[in-house]
C-alpha cells in the first residue's frame, strides 16, 4: 500500500490541497506558433486535476525568454485567454494551477523565437548545446550579455507575466531558477563572468534571483509565488563547481529567499542529501522535492524522511492522467511513450488511457 503520509491534506499558501502529490512542470511543445496554449492543453491539464497542485510547463515571460519551438507564453492578451481555458478546466475538476515562468537565457536559438534575436544571458558565453530548431539540430549561439538596463527590463517582464498569470485565473506562479536556464546561469560561475554587482561573489550571483523573487512577491503576493532550483544540476552546460561552492551558493540564496515567505521551494534534487537537509532546515514554508528515476515505492520517501512536504510527479503523471487513483488502488501504470514527449497532437498527450478504459 502507498504510505499514509502521501494522503494527508496540506495547506500551501492560500491553497488547501487534498494530499501530498502534485504535477511537476514538463515542457510539451504543443502551443500555437504565437505562444498561445494549444486547444488540447486544457484537456491535458484537466485530466490531471486530481493531483491537486498543477505546476504547468514553463511559459516564457517575453519573446526573449523563449528557447524551444512551440512553448507557451504568458505576456499577450491572446496567451492570457488561452491560459484561462486551462485554469477554468482545472478548477472545475478540483485542482489548483501554478504557471511556471521560464526564461531560458542562452538555451535558445534565434530560429525558435518570434523576433529571431540573439539570446540574452548573464555573460556572452555559449551553452554549446544542441537544440532543436525548425531546420533540425543546431548549436546554441553565443548570447548577448545583459546590460544593467536589460536586467531591470527582464524583472519587469516577469512582473508582467506574473500579473498576467493571475489575470488568466492561475492560483500562482513558479519561478524557474533551475535546469540550466537564465536564473541558473546567473548562479553558475561558469556561465556568469560578470564583474558588476550581479557577478563574482556568491552574494552577487544570487542578486538577480533574489530581486526577481522580491518583485513577484510584491506584484502578486508572496503566498502566490514558488521557486524551483536545482543545485549542482549540470544541464545546459552548467558547472557550479565543487561541493563546497554549491553549498555556499545555495545556503546563501535560500537563506535570503526564506525571508520572503514564498509559497514553496521546489528542488530538483540530484543526490546531495546533506545539502537537501540543510536547505529544508532553512526554509520556512512548503518544500517540494522531485528526483529522477524514482519508482512508485520511492515517491513518498522524502516526505517520510521529513525532507519534503509534497512529491511532484513527472513521467508517472504524464502517462497516467489518473495517477492518484492508480497509486491509491495499487493499480498498474501506463508506460511513457518517449517519441511523443515533445510536439505533435493528442497522441502521447491526452490519449493515455485512464483505469476505467485501460
Amino acid at each position: 500500500m502507498s504510505p499514509a503520509s502521501l494522503w494527508q491534506p496540506f495547506t500551501l499558501g492560500r491553497l488547501d490541497l487534498p494530499h501530498r502529490l502534485a504535477l511537476a512542470p514538463m515542457t510539451r511543445s504543443r502551443s500555437n506558433p504565437d505562444g498561445t496554449p494549444g486547444d488540447l492543453a486544457a484537456e491535458y491539464y484537466g485530466q490531471r486535476a486530481s493531483l491537486g497542485l498543477i505546476i504547468t510547463e514553463g511559459a516564457q515571460p517575453s519573446a526573449d525568454g523563449q528557447g524551444y519551438m512551440n512553448t507557451p507564453g504568458i505576456y499577450t492578451p491572446e496567451q492570457i485567454e488561452g491560459w484561462r481555458k486551462i485554469t477554468e478546466t482545472v478548477h472545475a475538476r478540483g485542482g489548483a494551477v501554478f504557471i511556471q515562468l521560464m526564461h531560458v537565457g542562452r538555451m535558445s536559438h534565434p530560429d525558435n523565437t518570434p523576433h529571431h534575436r540573439q539570446p540574452l544571458a548573464p555573460s556572452a558565453i555559449s551553452a554549446d548545446q544542441d537544440i532543436f530548431t525548425p531546420t533540425g539540430l543546431q548549436k546554441t549561439p553565443a548570447p548577448r550579455e545583459l546590460t544593467l538596463e536589460d536586467i531591470q527590463a527582464t524583472v519587469a517582464e516577469f512582473r508582467h507575466a506574473a500579473a498576467s498569470a493571475i489575470a488568466a485565473g492561475a492560483d500562482g506562479v513558479e519561478i524557474h531558477g533551475a535546469n540550466g536556464y537564465l536564473l541558473h546561469q546567473f548562479l553558475s560561475p561558469n556561465a556568469n563572468h560578470r564583474t558588476d554587482s550581479y557577478g563574482g561573489s556568491v552574494e552577487n550571483r544570487s542578486r538577480f534571483v533574489i530581486e526577481l523573487a522580491q518583485a513577484l512577491a510584491a506584484e502578486i503576493g508572496a503566498e502566490r509565488v514558488g521557486i524551483r532550483l536545482s543545485p549542482a544540476m549540470p544541464l545546459g552546460g552548467i558547472n557550479e563547481g565543487d561541493t563546497e561552492s554549491v553549498h555556499a551558493q545555495y545556503r546563501h540564496l535560500i537563506g535570503e529567499l526564506a525571508t520572503l515567505n514564498l509559497a514553496y521551494l521546489h528542488l530538483h534534487h540530484v543526490g546531495d542529501d546533506e545539502l537537501l537537509r540543510s536547505l529544508r532546515d532553512l526554509w520556512p514554508t512548503a518544500v517540494l522535492v522531485v528526483r529522477y528515476g524514482r519508482n512508485r515505492e520511492q515517491i513518498a520517501g522524502d516526505i517520510e524522511a521529513g525532507l519534503a512536504d509534497i512529491a511532484p510527479l513527472g513521467r508517472f503523471a504524464l502517462a497516467n492522467p489518473d495517477i492518484v487513483e492508480r497509486l491509491r488502488s495499487e493499480a498498474p501504470l501506463n508506460e511513457v511513450d518517449p517519441t511523443t514527449l515533445y510536439g505533435g497532437g493528442a497522441s502521447g498527450y491526452t490519449d493515455y488511457p485512464a483505469l476505467a478504459h485501460a
